[in-house]
C-alpha cells in the first residue's frame, strides 16, 4: 500500500493548470515537426422530426491544434471542410473567423480562430507543457443525411495561417483525420514588425481597435475604419460585434449606438457588481451592439464630437475619390467585469461585421493583435503618442451565397431602336406572392421611352413595342429587375477614328446618394478613353490592369436625388433621380477593335462600389431600321392616351 507521503510526492510532481486539456495528444503528433491538426468524430444521434429525405443528426467532434514547431503560432486559424449541410451550435475555445455568431451554417466549410487562447507556444519555451502548446475545440452541431454507422467527416482540415503548407490529410480509421502543416520556406510577409506581434495585413477595409487609455475597471478605445479598395464604399455604415466578457459601453464620442438601452445591465450581473453606478447614463449593454455614425452637425459638439474624421452620416468614400474622406473614427469608454479588473486585462470584442446602404458586402476576420498604433500628439508637439494595445480586423468584399446585386445595366445603341433591359430578377425576385410574373422568362425588349418610367408602368409600352416588332410575349410577363439603381449604356456614335457612348444613371430608390460614383471596366477599349463631358472621369489601375473608368458628379452635381412624384401624382408615374453624360473614345493605336460587336460595351459596371448585373447579350444591327418611326410614334401616342384616361 502506498503511504500518504508517497501519494503527495506523486501529486506535487504533476503540474496542474485550470486550462489543462482532457485529451492527450495523438501519438501520431510525435512525428510532426510543425503544427499538428486532428479532427475526431466522437458521437451523434438522430434528431426529431423523422424526415425520409432530409434527416437531421446531432454530431459531436473534437478539433485539436498542437504546435510542435520551433516558433510560436500566433492567432491560430484552422479550416474545416464541412460538407454535410452542418449547422454549428457550439464551439469551445474558438470562434468563427468570418465574424458569424453561433448557431451558424457551415456546410461549405469554415475557418475557426482561437478564443480566448489565440497563441500556441512551443515545447522549447514551455518545457513541453501541452496546456500552452495545444488547444482542443469541442464542436456540437447538426448535420444532415449521414446515418450511423457512417461517419460525417469533413473533406479537409488545414492551417489557415499565412506561411504554412499542409498536405492532404490522412484518415485514421473512419472517425479521425490528421495532418501535419509545416512552414513554407518561400513565404515572405509584406510587412515586418517585431517578434512580439503579427504583421499588419492588407484588405479592402481595415478596422483598428486601439486601447488609448486604461483603468482598473474600464478603458477608452478608439475604433478606426479605413477604406483601401479603389471602388469600395460605405453609406450609412452600421458596425456590430460581440462582447465576450460582459463588457458594456458607458459613453461614446464620434458615433452612437443604434439602440440606447441599459436594461441588460440593470437586470444582469453588471448591475449587481456596479451597485453605485447610475445606469440611466449608460449608452448600451447589449451583447451585440450596433454602432452608427453621427451627422456632420455633431462634429464640433463638445460632448459627442471633436474627434477627427468623425460625423459624416456613415459615408466612407474610396481613396481614389477623396483620401481625406476614406476613414471614419470614433471613441468609446468600455466598462469591464470580474475577473478582468486590472489595467492590463484587455480583450477586444469578436465577430465583427459592417455593412452599408447599396454597398458591397464585407466579410471580416477576427481581431489580430498587432504592434501598438501611433497617433500625432494632441498638444501639437512633434512627437507621437502610442496606444496601450492594438488589434486589427481585416474585412474584404465578398459575394454572399444567394445574394443579389443592388443595381443593374441596360444596353442600347444607335443602330437598334430597342433597349436590352436589365435582366429578369437581376436584383432579386418580388417577395409578394400576389404578384404574378415569370421569374425565368428573359426580359422583353423595350422602347427607349420605357426607361423613364417605373417598371410597373412599362407594361403597356412593352406590349405595344412587341406588337410593332412582331415579337411573341410570354404570359405571364417576366418579373422586373427590382433594382434600386439602373444604368443605361448607349452606344452613341461609331466612326473611323473614334466612337462615343452616353451613360445615364437612374435612381429608383427612396434614398438619395451624395458623393455618388460609378465605374466601368472595358477590356479592350479603355486605353482609348478621351474625356467625359458632364461628369468628372479618370482612369484607374486595379489589380495591375489600367482598364477602369471612374466617373463622379462635378461639384454641385454630385448628388443623385431619390425617386420623386410626377408633376401630377394622381396620373403621372414616379420620376427617378437622373445623371447623364457622354463619354468619348479614340481608336488610335487599338488594333482590331469592334465597337458594335461588343468592344464598345462594358464588361463590368459598379455603382457606389456595388457590382451591377449586366444584360446577357448586346443590341444587334439586323433589321433595326425596318419599321417606320412614324408608325411607332402614332402607336405610342395611343398608348399614352389610354394611360392618362385611366
Amino acid at each position: 500500500m502506498p503511504t500518504l507521503l508517497s501519494i503527495l510526492l506523486i501529486l506535487t510532481a504533476v503540474p496542474f493548470s485550470s486550462s489543462q486539456t482532457d485529451v492527450a495528444p495523438s501519438p501520431a503528433s510525435d512525428a510532426c515537426n510543425g503544427v499538428f491538426l486532428s479532427y475526431s468524430y466522437t458521437g451523434g444521434s438522430q434528431l426529431p422530426p423523422v424526415n425520409a429525405t432530409h434527416q437531421a443528426y446531432r454530431f459531436e467532434s473534437t478539433l485539436t491544434v498542437l504546435n510542435n514547431g520551433a516558433d510560436e503560432l500566433k492567432s491560430w486559424m484552422v479550416f474545416v471542410g464541412f460538407q454535410h449541410d452542418e449547422l454549428l451550435v457550439s464551439a469551445s475555445n474558438a470562434i468563427l473567423a468570418d465574424g458569424s455568431s453561433l448557431p451558424a451554417g457551415v456546410g461549405n466549410g469554415t475557418v475557426f480562430a482561437g478564443y480566448p487562447a489565440t497563441d500556441l507556444k512551443t515545447a522549447i519555451e514551455t518545457a513541453g507543457d501541452v496546456t500552452q502548446m495545444q488547444v482542443q475545440v469541442t464542436l456540437v452541431g447538426t448535420q444532415f443525411g449521414v446515418k450511423s454507422p457512417d461517419v460525417p467527416m469533413p473533406t479537409n482540415i488545414s492551417l489557415a495561417n499565412d506561411g504554412f503548407v499542409c498536405p492532404k490529410p490522412t484518415l485514421q480509421g473512419k472517425s479521425e483525420m490528421q495532418v501535419c502543416c509545416t512552414k513554407d520556406t518561400n513565404f515572405k510577409a509584406n510587412i515586418t514588425v517585431g517578434d512580439d506581434f503579427l504583421s499588419r495585413k492588407n484588405g479592402d477595409l481595415t478596422i483598428m481597435y486601439d486601447v488609448i487609455r486604461t483603468y482598473d475597471s474600464s478603458y477608452w478605445a478608439q475604433v478606426t475604419i479605413a477604406n483601401h479598395n479603389p471602388l469600395g464604399r460605405l453609406d450609412n455604415w452600421k458596425l456590430s460585434w460581440d462582447w465576450m466578457r460582459e463588457e458594456f459601453i458607458y459613453t461614446m464620442k464620434g458615433a452612437y449606438p443604434y439602440v440606447v438601452d441599459s436594461s441588460d445591465c440593470i437586470f444582469g450581473t453588471q448591475g449587481t457588481y456596479y451597485k453605485e453606478m447610475d445606469f440611466s447614463t449608460v449608452l448600451n449593454c447589449e451583447k451585440r451592439p450596433t454602432i452608427i455614425d453621427l451627422p456632420p452637425t455633431k462634429a464640433n459638439d463638445s460632448t459627442l464630437g471633436l474627434i477627427p474624421n468623425c460625423c459624416r452620416n456613415g459615408t466612407i468614400l474610396p481613396p481614389s475619390m477623396d483620401p481625406s474622406k476614406s476613414t471614419s473614427v470614433f471613441q468609446m469608454q468600455v466598462y469591464k467585469m470580474p475577473p478582468d479588473l486590472n489595467r492590463s486585462a484587455l480583450s477586444p470584442p469578436q465577430n465583427w461585421q459592417i455593412n452599408g446602404t447599396l454597398n458591397p458586402d464585407y466579410q471580416c476576420g477576427p481581431p489580430i493583435r498587432v504592434s501598438p498604433s501611433q497617433f500625432p500628439d494632441p498638444s501639437g508637439l512633434p512627437s507621437n503618442s502610442t496606444a496601450v494595445a492594438s488589434w486589427q480586423v481585416v474585412c474584404n468584399i465578398t459575394q454572399t451565397k444567394g445574394s443579389s446585386p443592388k443595381c443593374c445595366v441596360s444596353f442600347s445603341s444607335y443602330y437598334n431602336e430597342s433597349i436590352v433591359p436589365c435582366r429578369t430578377c437581376a436584383c432579386g425576385c418580388p417577395t409578394s406572392t400576389s404578384q404574378t410574373c415569370s421569374t425565368t422568362d428573359p426580359a422583353i425588349l423595350l422602347p427607349s421611352e420605357a426607361l423613364l418610367v417605373p417598371f410597373e408602368n412599362r407594361t403597356a409600352l412593352a406590349l405595344a413595342w412587341a406588337e410593332l416588332k412582331h415579337r411573341t410575349v410570354p404570359n405571364p410577363l417576366p418579373c422586373g429587375d427590382n433594382c434600386g439603381v439602373s444604368i443605361n449604356w448607349h452606344l452613341y456614335t461609331d466612326y473611323t477614328r473614334g466612337w462615343s457612348a452616353r451613360v445615364t444613371i437612374f435612381n429608383w430608390d427612396e434614398t438619395s446618394f451624395p458623393d455618388w460614383f460609378a465605374a466601368v471596366q472595358m477590356d479592350k477599349a479603355a486605353p482609348g478613353f478621351e474625356k467625359m463631358y458632364s461628369l468628372n472621369a479618370t482612369m484607374l489601375e486595379i489589380n495591375g490592369a489600367n482598364n477602369t473608368i471612374l466617373m463622379q458628379g462635378r461639384p454641385g452635381l454630385n448628388y443623385l436625388v431619390a425617386e420623386t412624384d410626377g408633376a401630377n401624382p394622381q396620373k403621372d408615374p414616379r420620376v427617378p433621380g437622373k445623371q447623364q453624360s457622354v463619354v468619348s473614345f479614340t481608336k488610335k493605336n487599338i488594333a482590331g477593335i469592334n465597337v458594335p460587336g461588343g468592344d464598345g460595351f462594358p464588361t463590368k459596371v459598379f455603382f457606389n462600389g456595388e457590382e451591377c448585373a449586366l444584360p446577357s447579350f448586346y443590341p444587334t444591327s439586323s433589321g433595326s431600321q425596318s419599321f417606320s418611326n412614324i408608325v411607332y410614334s402614332a402607336l405610342l401616342a395611343a398608348v399614352l392616351f389610354k394611360l392618362t384616361q385611366r
